[in-house]
């Protein structure tokens, strides 16, 4: 470790050593998110606008956006600046960026989505908005509005900023559900109360409070609460609403009349929401608040026109989304008419069937329902376009992780049910209690069991191998509910539970018994712990604000915990501090313990220096009555085979191992950091957070002054109107019916096409000819697919037009369907459409079945991306070895970073995997030897070795492993003999040799091997200086020796003497990297690696071939040559690239060549790449901009980059972004 204090020096006493631990540490990566469900408490709690919609949970906002290229809607971000209960949420009408939210602890949100953040607050409010909605007639106010009322108006920016209060919407004599702004008329708003009355206020008009209670209501002091009310979106005096028992009316706002009251099938049924069909005139839809029934009415019927049942539970709100997913496929929208509202046009045109006068066309609803279930139900195809079905509505008691197999989770519920689950929502078993299960714990010694606690005082086992869903084992024996149940992670077989009866019992699985009962809270039991080190040691924590400890060999408890000053809930044990533990309370504290005094025999033991017999046991010998403590556990077992592996002093070391086992973490690292520093350790071994306490004397002012520096340079289209009037209609048929008494069939069939009656006109079609007809059905399969509607795959298929229909499945985001129609034709089920052959065709069916397998290598590239893009590496490759396209298929793992997979899949599938599996292979050894802190590290060394072995031609691979290795003589002489490479004393002279024979790539080769190896830098340099002088240079000349360079050891290549040549390594390396970039499709980084360069010849002082300007002019001339037009806009129209541009841009694709790898161009994806930040916000040093997905820290612990970019970035160019000259390691 020697070799960092060169790297120290480097950074000018910046502490780079704390900042790459900072950076090793950020190791987590989301790579699955699964969204909660929708709240049921409040109202307002989802939105949409545009393409995207919005729901609540308790404490988060989960946002959607529509993905246009595959037409679904996608988890976009999760908004979670709340600390309490939401309570509703409204999108801006005027701003689809913005929306409004607001919570029980008096606080209103004004959020941004596409920037993810908060942009106002309001915080200083009386009582907790109960509804809220964003004011229709200005463009920056908020409106809410307690229970009790007055409505609030906030008005977020401007001069007449601040809250104010509505003039006459106060002083109301009940309660309010609800509130409405009208979206046409001027500050016209209504509101909904609990004892079913509206009221409504209106700007120069004469204020309507509490009128229009059902007639049934009247005289009465029954309640019965406005679920619903929504304004008429083409009238200004109508409104639409709903009671809860009463049902739903359409009322008039200004003769205070009710025009219709709508018949619901019973008066069991009660309806929850209501909305408008803002794409059918006349049209909403309701939901039941007891079954999720949706029905669809107009308001020219007092019956439903079509009642849908969408899901057991009821509904709890919904709401339409305006714009529809947009197709490829556009729709001729009709002629404009202008309604007066929504009744005037409600009566279907004459002659229609119910279903012809009433459908709906294609939109959406996002359903909530009580259960918390979130869906989006397409209204058009009938269908849902996705349902998240949750547990229930009562709440998810406890979750837990199997031990031994990492896919499966569990959880338990208030409905009765423990739900089986894979990472990936797949259900696997659902087993039914006869009352709510509160506790669950997988075995750990048993992948396959689990154990749950329920309310009926049982305690079950399942076998979850089984397709059964009985419990293995039942034991009974509380008294009263079981809240948690624990497996020993020691014994086999042996579960402890936790009842509100204050007991705590112990089972054996084995034999179907409780073994001992522990009798001493007086309060029910809560929290629950096995000691991982000692067998038979048991932690309770009981309402009784106790904690205790338990020796359950006997069933004696051991010690007593008050400290707590309320119940105390739940317990923990320390990862790698086994005897340290932490508690949770009501009281609002968390706290630590430490058992050490219950083993203090043992630790006698270790001081003494006893034989590990007498420390480290096994637990059939530990859990004897008469046997003193004893350590089974993970723990002590690794600390021990530590030790056994040392050489050198072994008892310092095991001393030292077992204190920060043993103690807690409060101080014993500083203490044993201390004890290094006084034993004379090197300063540059000190560990991150050794600045953080106590220091030793001769470092204090050092460190005061390196942090004092630091702190003072961070900078851080409509329907409804009818097809014709009656009269025209009724000519048109007339004129239809002579057409055919006179035998003029075709005429007759553009008649009846022109009425809408297709069915009519293909049925006698073929009495013109087959040919007629089979155009009549494209012509009517051309007019299904503007309308997106699914009665158009029977006529592509009727006429054999394979690639109509593929490209209707490919525009609407059904990819899996047009594979399969692909795949169908491929395989001779579909009939040729009829085309003439071209000339020298001896066989028409091969050309189609040629045009049918390009088509479905097409949908098979285009479901990869989709799934790649999706941050879903593996299944990319499965669509690719579908059609056994292996290279592709090892490359999309390679761009995933599924290295290890790729090397698997490879290793069996042969051949044709080599080359990528190589590749692979290549990176995992440079993941190895650059694991960061770990080398030098035997262990890491001879596996890079062992890996690139693996690979044929291996050398210059091995050669890179050798010359970055940074271990001692010995060591790196043990490498070279491994990797067949002569001894590092030899190379020298093997470097002298070939320099004299003017071989440059084995002159560097050898000197990066030798004890000098900075002799190969300006050896290799110059080499590459010389060929960049030369117009005719190419990529493929200059990148294997400016590669080979790259792998200098690290302390060699930051010494002070090789500051020149460092200097301009990095500078060839970003450029060379950049045309690597562009070689590979790299877009995201091109740019930076540009500007990287250019900065880096800006401040160093260097001697390269390479100006500024053109750099500039190759970057100008990539952009404009591979700018799409269909990515400008109004505001930055497509400009084409000028002749000069077009010719630097020619002469860079010839220096550049073609990638070598199938498949291995393009950006890189790795898994999550796409999941929302929950709440850090990282932002790109490279971009500037959010990182959504995994972030990779720089080595300076505050700098960060996307995973996907440092990705690709470590393979075209090795040194940092920072310009520090330390390599990335992101793999």
């Amino acid at each position: 470790m020697a070799w960092m204090t060169y790297v120290s020096h480097w950074f000018e006493q910046d502490d780079w050593y704390e900042g790459l631990q900072r950076a090793t540490m950020s190791q987590v990566r989301q790579v699955g998110l699964l969204a909660a469900g929708c709240q049921p408490w409040n109202k307002d709690v989802c939105a949409a606008n545009g393409d995207r919609f919005a729901y609540c949970a308790t404490l988060a906002i989960y946002i959607y956006q529509l993905d246009h290229r595959y037409n679904e809607f996608k988890l976009h971000a999760i908004m979670s600046e709340h600390k309490k209960t939401i309570t509703a949420i409204s999108w801006c009408p005027h701003n689809p960026d913005l929306f409004a939210s607001s919570s029980t602890d008096n606080l209103v949100i004004i959020w941004n989505v596409a920037e993810q953040k908060v942009i106002a607050k309001l915080d200083n409010i009386k009582e907790t908005p109960a509804c809220l909605g964003w004011c229709w007639n200005t463009h920056d106010a908020v409106a809410f509005v307690s229970q009790k009322g007055p409505l609030l108006i906030w008005t977020i920016s401007g001069p007449d900023s601040g809250v104010s209060v509505h003039k006459e919407a106060h002083s109301f004599a009940s309660d309010i559900c609800i509130f409405r702004w009208h979206t046409q008329k001027k500050g016209k708003v209504a509101f909904g109360h609990i004892d079913g009355s509206i009221s409504i206020f209106q700007p120069g008009s004469k204020n309507q409070k509490h009128v229009l209670r059902p007639d049934s209501l009247e005289g009465t002091d029954e309640e019965d609460p406005v679920t619903a009310l929504e304004w008429d979106p083409l009238s200004t005096d109508y409104l639409l609403v709903a009671n809860l028992h009463f049902g739903i009316r359409l009322l008039d706002s200004e003769s205070l009349y009710c025009i219709t009251t709508f018949n619901l099938p019973s008066a069991a049924v009660s309806v929850q929401c209501l909305a408008w069909v803002p794409s059918a005139p006349g049209m909403f839809i309701t939901g039941d608040s007891q079954v999720g029934v949706l029905r669809i009415w107009n308001v020219s019927r007092t019956t439903p026109i079509d009642n849908f049942k969408l899901k057991k539970t009821g509904f709890h709100c919904f709401h339409v989304v305006n714009s529809p997913p947009k197709k490829k496929f556009s729709v001729q929208s009709p002629n404009k008419n202008h309604y007066i509202s929504s009744t005037s046009e409600a009566v279907p045109p004459p002659n229609l069937t119910q279903n012809q006068a009433f459908s709906l066309p294609p939109g959406h609803v996002v359903c909530c329902f009580l259960d918390g279930g979130v869906g989006l139900y397409d209204m058009g195809a009938k269908k849902w376009d996705f349902l998240r079905e949750l547990h229930g509505k009562n709440g998810i008691f406890y979750i837990a992780w199997s031990h031994k197999d990492s896919k499966r989770i569990a959880t338990c519920s208030g409905d009765g049910f423990c739900i089986i689950r894979t990472v990936d929502g797949k259900l696997l078993h659902k087993y039914k209690h006869p009352a709510a299960v509160f506790g669950c714990d997988w075995s750990q010694n048993n992948k396959d069991m689990i154990a749950t606690g329920c309310e009926d005082k049982n305690i079950r086992v399942f076998y979850v191998a089984t397709s059964s869903n009985q419990p293995l084992k039942v034991f009974s024996g509380h008294t009263a509910r079981v809240f948690h149940v624990k497996w020993s992670p020691l014994r086999e077989g042996i579960l402890c539970s936790g009842s509100d009866d204050g007991s705590v019992r112990i089972w054996d699985y084995t034999q179907d018994a409780c073994v001992s009962t522990l009798n001493g809270h007086t309060a029910p039991v809560r929290g629950l712990m096995w000691n991982t080190e000692i067998p038979y040691l048991l932690i309770s924590g009981s309402w009784d604000y106790t904690i205790k400890v338990w020796d359950t060999r006997g069933g004696v408890c051991l010690d007593t915990v008050y400290d707590h000053g309320a119940d105390v809930y739940g317990l923990t044990c320390h990862p790698s501090r086994p005897f340290t533990m932490a508690s949770c309370s009501r009281d609002s504290t968390v706290r630590l313990w430490s058992l050490i005094p219950l083993i203090t025999p043992l630790q006698i033991n270790i001081l003494a220096d006893r034989s590990w017999d007498e420390v480290i046991g096994n637990t059939d010998n530990a859990i004897r009555q008469d046997c003193p403590p004893l350590l089974c556990g993970k723990v002590s077992r690794d600390i021990k085979q530590e030790v056994e592996k040392l050489t050198c002093n072994p008892r310092a070391k095991k001393l030292r191992l077992f204190s920060e086992c043993l103690s807690p973490p409060g101080g014993s690292d500083n203490l044993w950091n201390l004890v290094s520093v006084i034993k004379g350790q090197d300063d540059s071994l000190l560990p991150q957070n050794y600045c953080k306490g106590m220091m030793h004397l001769k470092h204090l002012i050092k460190f005061r002054t390196s942090e004092a520096q630091e702190l003072t340079t961070i900078k851080m289209s409509k329907f409804g109107g009818g097809v014709g009037a009656p009269t025209k209609e009724k000519k048109l048929k007339e004129a239809a019916e002579i057409h055919l008494r006179l035998g003029q069939i075709q005429r007759y069939c553009e008649l009846m096409v022109e009425l809408g009656e297709w069915d009519k006109a293909l049925s006698v079609a073929p009495g013109v000819s087959v040919k007629y007809w089979r155009k009549l059905m494209q012509r009517r399969a051309d007019q299904l697919i503007q309308e997106d509607k699914d009665d158009v795959i029977p006529y592509c298929i009727a006429t054999g037009d394979v690639k109509k229909l593929v490209n209707f499945f490919v525009s609407r985001g059904q990819l899996k369907e047009a594979l399969l129609v692909a795949q169908a034709a491929c395989e001779g089920n579909m009939q040729n459409a009829h085309v003439s052959t071209p000339k020298g065709a001896s066989n028409s069916d091969d050309i189609h079945k040629e045009d049918f397998n390009e088509l479905l290598h097409k949908v098979i590239n285009e479901l990869a991306e989709w799934y790649f893009q999706d941050g879903q590496a593996v299944l990319a490759a499965c669509c690719h070895l579908a059609v056994d396209d292996i290279e592709l298929a090892m490359a999309y793992l390679i761009r995933g970073n599924e290295l290890e997979l790729a090397v698997s899949v490879g290793t069996v599938l042969g051949e044709p995997a080599a080359p990528a599996m190589h590749y692979a292979l290549q990176l995992l050894a440079t993941k190895c030897m650059m694991i960061p802190m770990c080398f030098p590290s035997v262990v890491y060394r001879n596996l890079a070795a062992d890996l690139l072995l693996m690979t044929p031609g291996s050398e210059v691979h091995l050669v890179k492993l050798c010359a970055f290795y940074p271990g001692c003589i010995e060591e790196i002489n043990d490498l070279h003999k491994k990797c067949n490479l002569p001894p590092a004393e030899e190379c020298t002279q093997l470097a002298e040799t070939a320099r004299a024979d003017g071989n440059v790539f084995e002159t560097i080769k050898y000197y990066l091997l030798s004890q000098e190896p900075e002799k190969a830098l300006p050896i290799g340099i110059d080499f590459v200086k010389g060929c960049i002088s030369n117009s005719n240079w190419t990529l493929d000349t200059v990148y294997p020796v400016l590669d080979l360079m790259s792998y200098i050891r690290t302390e060699k290549l930051l010494l002070h003497t090789c500051t020149e040549a460092r200097n301009e390594l990095l500078i060839l390396c970003g450029y060379i990297g950049a045309l690597l970039a562009i070689r590979r499709q790299y877009q995201s980084i091109v740019p930076s690696l540009y500007e990287y360069t250019s900065q880096l010849l800006k401040r160093r002082v260097v001697s390269v071939p390479l100006k500024i300007e053109h750099l500039s002019e190759e970057l100008d001339a990539w952009r404009a040559c591979t700018q799409s037009t269909k990515q400008s806009s109004e505001d930055s129209p497509y400009t084409p690239p000028s002749d000069s541009q077009r010719t630097v841009y020619e002469t860079l694709l010839k220096r550049l060549k073609e990638e070598p790898l199938k498949g291995i161009t393009g950006l890189d994806y790795v898994t999550g790449s796409n999941l929302p930040s929950h709440s850090d916000i990282h932002i790109s040093c490279l971009t500037g901009l959010k990182i959504q997905g995994p972030v990779y820290f720089l080595e300076d612990g505050k700098s960060t980059i996307s995973l996907n970019d440092a990705l690709m970035w470590a393979k075209v160019n090795p040194f940092s972004p920072l310009g520090t000259g330390i390599r990335l390691n992101p793999f």
